[in-house]
């Protein structure tokens, strides 16, 4: 009897033990709790805002709250040092800036959408808006260094022999507040035409270290702050004779056009979806340690000097400012939700970004983003493989697809041939402009490319031909990124778009059985067992003990 009395007391003394571990586990130890969606906060870029906010729009269906204020580049980045934002996204790095001060907090860059800096425009000719404005770099520098005053300047006279040019006065309008797309512009217009630029920034009372790169123009011109505000600014009924740099969406947004920009190969582009796909397959990205402070930023003077005439010379791409550590009110299910958000916008988001006037990032930056979102505390990895991302660029070889199918310029966009394209451009983009002076040019469906496909909008191949000789130069190989080693773009030696087809990133919830599913399954089990095991034991303990009362009789 004793020595069952024991068994049942050791018996008592597990499941009591097995039932604590159990309801350890069942209520849950703080590391185990489910991830929670709360609302996260951002600030910081309008080149940015139009695709930010498509996004956000597009998540808030799947229980995601993001809510973002674009105040500027250099305000987002301000606010993200401070800790009063949860992420910022900037055009520019810090410290880019001459006596910017590197923020405390733990924080990596990550790409999130390519554009191009536009030149939108408010200008009629005899009544009519003028849709196919075509301007040099070395133009626009003098436009905006205050050399170049008139619309019928002789040099813009030069960049538009189809058009019979107004004497109106020219109107510069410039941002008001630090803005990341100022900060592209004038590091454009210093790295190319530092002769034009650098003396007249200078004599504003800049140092040369900030004429290199700034993101408050210098005074003297219109100006107004904001992407959204310049350009209704532009657009506005007033202001003919008005010009401004603008992230391309924002004239698609406004229905107005923008400037063919020329570029090294001598034809006057418009920063469309494809343009900017070429542009920044010459784009060197800083790679090394990740902790690195440049890590994933651009240098752009490839894309600047590409000789590829499909290129937009001034595009770029914007980054976002990411937490890497529990600081500053970054909660773990702040990192978990700001992980959803960012897998949506790496991949399905990318799928919109043409429509709203942005080129998607190409493979290699939406890897390089994968393996940054792994760093945000908290974050719940997703494993799909990239080629499962849906993003418009990717091919199945991981070529640039979008870059590789990217159509030619027409001939009429050749500078020096005495012609001038009539189609328009942007916003307005199905408003042709007959050409007034003797110039010629295509009509609004000009251009011809070899193969099967006939001449499309903006001229060159259609997009089922496949470009020849016919459309112009072969384009040569695909370009390889010198510092990834990333095949980024092809030549023009294939037709037809080939877009991969993949399953989208879920916003869905955690799915899959994890350990603490198991172990809750177990503290169920061990629960049951602790309710019903007593019992059981008690009845087998005292029908043992009347079996040997038996046998001693």
């Amino acid at each position: 009897m004793a020595e069952t009395a024991t068994r049942m007391r050791r018996a008592v003394a597990w499941l009591v033990t097995l039932a604590l571990v159990a309801a350890w586990v069942v209520l849950g130890a703080p590391a185990e709790a489910a991830p929670r969606l709360v609302s996260i906060t951002g600030s910081g870029s309008t080149w940015s805002q139009n695709a930010l906010d498509q996004w956000r729009a597009d998540v808030r269906q799947n229980d995601i709250t993001v809510h973002y204020s674009g105040v500027g580049s250099t305000a987002g980045r301000n606010a993200f040092a401070q800790g009063t934002v949860d992420f910022a996204v900037s055009e520019i790095e810090y410290g880019a800036e001459a006596n910017e001060a590197i923020p405390r907090r733990r924080f990596a860059y990550m790409p999130i959408v390519a554009g191009g800096t536009s030149f939108m425009y408010n200008l009629k000719i005899g009544g009519r808006r003028v849709t196919n404005l075509r301007l040099s770099g070395e133009v626009i520098t003098r436009i905006f260094t205050g050399s170049i005053k008139m619309w019928n300047d002789p040099a813009i006279r030069a960049d538009n022999p189809g058009l019979n040019m107004p004497a109106r006065r020219i109107v510069p309008v410039v941002r008001s507040d630090g803005s990341g797309t100022t900060a592209q512009f004038v590091k454009w217009m210093n790295n190319q035409y530092p002769s034009i630029w650098r003396p007249w920034c200078r004599s504003k009372n800049r140092t040369e270290a900030q004429c290199n790169v700034l993101s408050f123009y210098p005074p003297g011109f219109t100006s107004q702050a904001g992407s959204s505000q310049i350009a209704g600014y532009v657009a506005g009924s007033n202001a003919e004779g008005a010009i401004t740099y603008v992230e391309y969406s924002y004239a698609k947004e406004n229905g107005f056009p923008v400037v063919k920009v020329l570029n090294r190969a001598g034809y006057y582009v418009e920063p469309t979806a494809s343009s900017v796909a070429v542009a920044l397959t010459r784009a060197q990205i800083e790679l090394g340690n990740p902790n690195a402070q440049n890590y994933l930023t651009q240098k752009l003077e490839n894309v600047y000097n590409d000789g590829d005439r499909r290129t937009y010379p001034l595009s770029s791409y914007s980054y976002m400012i990411i937490p890497l550590a529990r600081e500053n009110g970054v909660t773990d299910d702040k990192g978990y939700t700001l992980g959803r958000f960012a897998y949506y916008f790496l991949c399905q988001g990318q799928q919109k970004v043409d429509l709203l006037g942005y080129s998607p990032l190409p493979i290699n930056l939406v890897r390089a983003g994968f393996d940054q979102v792994k760093r945000i505390p908290g974050v719940v990895e997703d494993r799909q493989p990239i080629q499962s991302c849906r993003n418009p660029t990717f091919s199945t070889d991981g070529t640039n697809t979008l870059a590789r199918n990217a159509v030619y310029p027409q001939e009429c966009d050749k500078r020096g041939n005495g012609q001038q394209c009539t189609t328009g451009t942007g916003g307005a983009a199905n408003t042709p402009t007959q050409n007034s002076n003797n110039g010629g040019g295509s009509g609004s469906n000009g251009g011809s490319g070899t193969g099967s496909g006939t001449g499309g909008p903006t001229g060159g191949a259609g997009p089922t031909a496949t470009a020849g000789p016919g459309a112009g130069q072969s384009a040569g190989p695909g370009q390889i990124d010198p510092e990834i080693g990333e095949v980024l773009g092809a030549g023009a030696g294939s037709g037809g778009e080939q877009f991969v087809t993949g399953v989208p990133v879920s916003l869905d919830g955690e799915g899959g059985w994890r350990l603490r599913h198991t172990m809750m399954l177990l503290g169920a089990v061990v629960l049951l067992a602790l309710v019903i095991g007593p019992p059981f034991i008690f009845r087998r303990s005292s029908g043992t003990r009347r079996d040997a009362e038996r046998w001693t009789r």
